[in-house]
C-alpha cells in the first residue's frame, strides 16, 4: 500500500508539472469564448476543444520521449537540417513574440482593465499596461530570485482556487440552462471541427514541443529510464490532462450560462470579467485582475527566458540579454494591437504551423513502428504544408482574404480538397503523404538505395 501511494504521488507530481506547462494565459479566454459561441453545442465543440488544447500536447510529450529527442529540433531533424532550424524558429516566434508572448500581457488587461476605459482610453491604457508588464517581465527575467518560485507555488494556485469558486457558484446558482443558448453559425454543423480549430489558439501543442525535453528530464530525474520514461510520462499525462480538462469544461460552461445574462462578446476576457462581477462583484473584479496579471507574468516569464535562451544557443554571437531586450521589446509592440487583433492575425500562421506539428508528433508517437526515414517525414510533410497553405488564407483577415490571389486559391481548394471547409483541408493529405513516403522507402530498400 505505502508503494502504491508512493507510486501514485509521483504520478501526480508528473500531472502537476504538465498542468503547469500547459495551462496559461489562453487557457482562460478562449475556453469562455468557445462556450459562448458553441451554445447548446457545447458539449461536441468541447470536445474538438479538449482534443487539440489538451490531448494534442500529452501526444507532442509522447514523441520526444520516444523519439528519445532533446527537443522540437531533433524531433523534426529527420526532414533535414535546415527544416528543422527553421521550423524550430518559426515556433519559438510564434509562442514567442509575434502571439503567445504579447498575448499574455493582453489577456488581463482584457479581462480587468479594459471593460472600465471608454474607447478613446483604450490605447492609453492598452501601453500604459502592457508597458509595465514588460518591464516587470524583463526585470524578472534578468534576475534569478524567489520571487517566479512564490508565483507559481503560491499565487498561481490561489488563482485557480479562486476560479473553482466561481465554477461552485455557477453550478450553485447558474445564469442559464446549457441547452438553450444557439450556437453561432460556424458551430451549428460543425461544432466538433470549429473546436477543435479553437483549441490552435491556446498553441499548447507548440509549447509543449519547446517545453517537452524539461518535462522528460524531470521524468527521468525521478528515477524513470528506458521504455518506463514514456508509460510515466503517459500515466502522468493522464493526471495532467483530467485537471486540464476539468478547468475547461468549467470554463466552457462558464462561457455558455453566460448567454442567458450577457451578449457573445468579443474575446473571452471581456465574458470572464462579466461572470466575476455577476458572481462576486467589485472584489470579484478586482482580485480576478490581479491574480489574472501575475499568473499571465508567469507564463511571459517562461516564454521570454526560453526564447531567449534557445536563440542564444543557437546563435552565441547574440547575448542572452540582447536576445531578452528584442523579445521584450518586440511584445510589447504587438501587445498594443490588443488581444482580438493578436488573435485575428496570428489565426493563419496557426493554420499552417498546427499541421506540420501534428504530422511530426504522429510520426514521432510511430516512429517504434515505421523508424525515423527522412523520406517518409519528407513526403509526409510535403503532403500536409501544400494544403494547409490553401487553409491559411482561409483563415486571413478580411484586408487579404479580399484580395484576388486569395480568392483564386479559395475558390480552387473549395472545389477540390476535401474538408477544406472545416478548416482541416492538409487531413487527408497528411495520411496519403504517409502512405507514399513509406512505399517509397519499401521501394528505396528494395532497390538496396
Amino acid at each position: 500500500m505505502k508503494k502504491f501511494g508512493t507510486v501514485s504521488k509521483t504520478y501526480l507530481i508528473i500531472g502537476s508539472l504538465i498542468f503547469g506547462m500547459i495551462f496559461g494565459a489562453g487557457n482562460l479566454v478562449f475556453p469562455v469564448h468557445l462556450g459562448q459561441l458553441a451554445g447548446q453545442h457545447w458539449l461536441v465543440a468541447a470536445s474538438g476543444f479538449i482534443l487539440s488544447g489538451v490531448f494534442l500536447p500529452l501526444f507532442a510529450l509522447l514523441a520526444i520521449s520516444i523519439t528519445r529527442s532533446r527537443g522540437l529540433f531533433e524531433l523534426a531533424l529527420p526532414v533535414g537540417p535546415w527544416f528543422a532550424l527553421l521550423f524550430l524558429l518559426l515556433v519559438h516566434v510564434t509562442i514567442g513574440p509575434l502571439c503567445a508572448t504579447p498575448r499574455s500581457a493582453t489577456v488581463p488587461y482584457a479581462i480587468g482593465v479594459a471593460p472600465y476605459l471608454s474607447h478613446e482610453m483604450q490605447p492609453w491604457g492598452l501601453a500604459l499596461y502592457t508597458g509595465a508588464f514588460f518591464l516587470l517581465v524583463y526585470f524578472f527575467a534578468t534576475r534569478k530570485g524567489k520571487v517566479t518560485q512564490i508565483i507559481g507555488k503560491v499565487l498561481n494556485p490561489v488563482f485557480l482556487v479562486m476560479l473553482f469558486i466561481i465554477f461552485f457558484l455557477a453550478f450553485l446558482r447558474p445564469m442559464g440552462k446549457l441547452s438553450t443558448p444557439r450556437p453561432s453559425a460556424a458551430y451549428v454543423q460543425h461544432a466538433f471541427s470549429s473546436g477543435f480549430l479553437q483549441g490552435y489558439n491556446t498553441m499548447d501543442a507548440l509549447a509543449m514541443l519547446i517545453f517537452g525535453v524539461t518535462i522528460i528530464a524531470a521524468v527521468r530525474q525521478l528515477g524513470f529510464n528506458g521504455q518506463r520514461v514514456s508509460l510515466a510520462t503517459a500515466k502522468g499525462g493522464v493526471v495532467g490532462i483530467l485537471g486540464v480538462g476539468l478547468m475547461y469544461l468549467g470554463l466552457i460552461y462558464l462561457g455558455t450560462t453566460s448567454r442567458h445574462r450577457f451578449a457573445i462578446a468579443a474575446n473571452g476576457g471581456t465574458t470572464l470579467n462579466q461572470v466575476a462581477h455577476y458572481y462576486l462583484g467589485n472584489f470579484g473584479n478586482a482580485l480576478l485582475l490581479t491574480l489574472a496579471t501575475i499568473t499571465c507574468m508567469t507564463t511571459a516569464l517562461g516564454l521570454v527566458i526560453a526564447f531567449s535562451q534557445d536563440l542564444h544557443d543557437r546563435f552565441p554571437r547574440v547575448s542572452y540579454q540582447t536576445f531578452l531586450r528584442l523579445n521584450c521589446l518586440l511584445s510589447f509592440a504587438i501587445a498594443n494591437l490588443g488581444l482580438d487583433q493578436i488573435v485575428t492575425w496570428s489565426t493563419p500562421l496557426l493554420m499552417v504551423l498546427y499541421p506540420l506539428a501534428i504530422a511530426l508528433i504522429g510520426l514521432g508517437m510511430g516512429a517504434p513502428l515505421i523508424g525515423q526515414s527522412p523520406i517518409v517525414y519528407r513526403i509526409t510533410l510535403l503532403f500536409t504544408v501544400i494544403p494547409a497553405c490553401f487553409d491559411m488564407v482561409n483563415a486571413f483577415p478580411p484586408v487579404l482574404r479580399k484580395l484576388k490571389l486569395s480568392q483564386i486559391m479559395i475558390d480552387f481548394a473549395q472545389h477540390n480538397l476535401p474538408l477544406y471547409d472545416l478548416g482541416m483541408g492538409w487531413l487527408p493529405f497528411a495520411v496519403i503523404g504517409l502512405v507514399v513516403g513509406l512505399l517509397a522507402q519499401r521501394l528505396w530498400s528494395q532497390r538496396g538505395v
